[in-house]
């Protein structure tokens, strides 16, 4: 049966509520609905209620309290979001880790949050117990077991297959197994309830600075929570309990935690978690788990234009498919939509814009409508302007400048960071605070906005930020090394791949021999995700005016060789 399209509002209210309170407010609403899929073990709500409340309680127990900040390095297993909006329950700062993050940024990271725990799977426990060995302060390491929440075969099977390689950890006093905390609860009292602050810093996410160091972004529950009620008003249909979200985005992305995750428990819907990502395991999941909707990145539905697996498969189970991360382009959008139509589905992708200054998207394509290159109309409460870069003077409709914005989910501000908060967010003459993207595109004459590109350096490969002022500052801190410039190359399967040229310094050989030494290097201290694919050692780069390494003239040309 066709589902009528719902008029978008323009003005929603946002009730003052943790995102805690949220979730609880849903679990009181439909108690037995499925609220998480791991593997066929189904969480009801009321169950994943318990769950929340018993992690608050041993957090509690263990001596967090409000305003105190854990880390949370896993991907999307149950044990995740237990912590998560336990963490919230007591207004305590759930700090938001990469697990694939190399042992020196999670040093950063502890340090710039001055985590008193971080919570990581086994499987990453000696990476992280080394990064908390070397943090500034004290950090207790808890350990979640992902075969703790399988079902007894599966549970098995991964023990088989795994060997006991992992069931070693933790093995350092004072570090804990998560498991054995939550077994304790049962003989402590209830820990107490934090109320609503819409100034509270609730989440810190991670993007790249221009420097090279990474930005925490601070994000309220309110931010959170509007982010949620908005996208679920823009999506124009029915978000309710009995329907499904594959969740394959991670937890620690603002794509994964606010699209994924958040917005789906909020409105008594189902996530399906999937810890890991391969597009043959992505395909397995869409066919075997039907989910109403799916949202990712443009590489992996651009894969599964190509999966066999999929070959005659019927897709009309699918409500919702949601793109973001990096832009889709016309042809491969067609190509997307053309597929779904041959695959029995009635709906077609639909692109979202936004960054995790203002948790994820903040404007998306209208469902039944879609114009070439558009990235939709701005989410209720949010309003876009596009001003001349540099200035608040904003430019006619139709012409390109900076893309601003200004609404209920833009974020507090940057952790210790009061100089780059103050150029992102700015109070103009309407009294408004608008946040400054630093992306260019233009708006049409009917407000649909249009995005160009990035005004400052970044690279996007497999949906991932790439910041290459970090990627570099690694490079150039490499003894053998005067100066190096990282750049994205066009590939058609990751969006980009990462290309590091190389200036060594004199004496220096730039052989197989010193790119793996280099390699060797870059692995401490950039995530596996940022690694160069491609060093190419040049005896100079070229320069601009000011004696700056010309990135732009290294990317025609790399770009040009791809053509």
């Amino acid at each position: 049966m066709e589902e009528s399209v719902m008029k978008v509002r323009e003005h929603l209210e946002y009730p003052e509520l943790t995102m805690y309170q949220m979730v609880k407010k849903m679990a009181e609403s439909v108690p037995e609905e499925p609220a998480e899929d791991f593997y066929g073990k189904k969480i009801s709500f009321k169950a994943l209620l318990g769950r929340i409340d018993r992690a608050a309680k041993a957090l509690y127990d263990l001596g967090v309290r409000k305003g105190d900040a854990v880390t949370i390095c896993l991907p999307n297993i149950p044990q995740a979001l237990d912590c998560f909006y336990g963490l919230n329950k007591i207004g305590a700062i759930a700090n938001m880790v990469h697990p694939l993050s190399a042992y020196k940024e999670i040093i950063f990271y502890l340090n710039a949050s001055q985590s008193k725990m971080i919570l990581t799977a086994d499987l990453f426990y000696e990476k992280v117990r080394q990064a908390a060995n070397e943090a500034d302060h004290p950090v207790t390491v808890m350990v979640a077991r992902m075969q703790d929440e399988l079902n007894p075969f599966l549970k098995a099977a991964f023990v088989i297959k795994k060997g006991h390689e992992v069931l070693k950890y933790p093995n350092v006093e004072g570090d804990l197994l998560w498991k054995n905390l939550n077994k304790k609860t049962e003989n402590i009292e209830d820990c107490p309830e934090s109320s609503f602050d819409a100034k509270r810093t609730a989440v810190i996410l991670y993007s790249g600075g221009t420097s090279g160091v990474p930005k925490g972004i601070c994000l309220s529950d309110l931010n959170m929570n509007a982010c949620a009620l908005q996208a679920k008003e823009a999506i124009q249909q029915e978000f309710r309990s009995g329907l499904t979200m594959l969740s394959c985005m991670p937890i620690f992305h603002g794509f994964g935690l606010g699209m994924n995750i958040h917005i789906v428990l909020i409105h008594g819907a189902c996530c399906i978690l999937m810890p890991t990502f391969n597009i043959k395991t992505y395909t397995e999941m869409l066919v075997k788990k039907k989910p109403s909707f799916i949202a990712g990145v443009p590489t992996i539905f651009e894969a599964l234009l190509h999966m066999p697996d999929l070959d005659n498969v019927d897709l009309s189970f699918l409500r919702g498919m949601f793109c973001g991360g990096d832009s889709l382009s016309v042809e491969l959008k067609k190509k997307i939509d053309e597929f779904l139509v041959a695959h029995g589905a009635d709906i077609q992708v639909r692109e979202g814009y936004g960054l995790t200054e203002c948790v994820t998207a903040s404007c998306l394509t209208p469902r039944d409508e879609s114009r070439p290159g558009s990235i939709g109309l701005p989410f209720p409460d949010t309003v876009y302007c596009i001003v001349k870069p540099g200035t608040d003077e904003e430019v006619p409709r139709g012409e390109e400048g900076e893309i601003i914005l200004t609404g209920p989910s833009v974020m507090l501000g940057y952790l210790n960071d009061p100089e780059e908060t103050a150029q992102t967010l700015r109070t103009l003459a309407d009294g408004r605070v608008w946040m400054y993207t630093g992306d260019l595109g233009y708006m049409d004459k009917d407000g649909y906005v249009y995005y160009k590109q990035r005004i400052k350096r970044l690279i996007i490969t497999n949906g991932y930020n790439v910041y290459p002022g970090q990627v570099e500052n690694a490079i150039d801190s490499c003894p053998e090394v005067s100066y190096s410039c990282v750049i994205g190359v066009k590939d058609p399967r990751r969006m980009h791949r990462v290309r590091a040229y190389i200036v060594l310094k004199d004496g220096e050989v730039g052989d197989d021999a010193m790119k793996e030494k280099i390699m060797a290097r870059l692995k401490e201290s950039v995530a596996g995700y940022a690694l160069p694919k491609e060093i190419i050692f040049r005896e100079e780069l070229p320069k601009t005016l000011v004696g700056k390494v010309a990135y732009r003239v290294l990317e025609e040309e790399a770009n040009a060789e791809e053509a």
